[in-house]
């Protein structure tokens, strides 16, 4: 079994949704948009199996309360994560479209405003 799906099981909605709540300002609004990206990419139909392993692969890495850099750490605890999301994003970066974009730019403005 990868690393990428031994994360992806570790994914839920309910997780995923718990943790950009409570933790949306601490990981920054860099980390939740791209966090969103993958998520909205994953909901589209049109978005494969494999890509879809990916994304879930990261996000539930995002989702774990234990990772490499702990989270809790001011400043960097959210770096691996991003790094994380971002190597998942130039992977799938083909079903991230300009929708995928606004769903993500539309919630991210529902939480943190202009």
């Amino acid at each position: 079994m990868s690393e990428e799906s031994s994360f992806a099981k570790d994914f839920s909605e309910d997780g995923f949704w718990a943790k950009v709540i409570n933790y949306a300002k601490a990981a920054g609004q860099e980390v939740i948009e791209k966090a969103l990206w993958l998520y909205y990419a994953a909901q589209n139909p049109q978005t494969p199996a494999w890509a879809k392993t990916t994304i879930y692969g990261a996000l539930g890495y995002f989702i774990l309360p234990i990772d490499a850099i702990p989270d809790v750490l001011p400043g960097v605890g959210y770096t691996d994560d991003l790094g994380v999301i971002v190597a998942a994003i130039a992977a799938v970066s083909i079903y991230i479209t300009d929708e995928v974009k606004q769903q993500a730019s539309q919630k991210l403005l529902d939480w943190f405003g202009a």
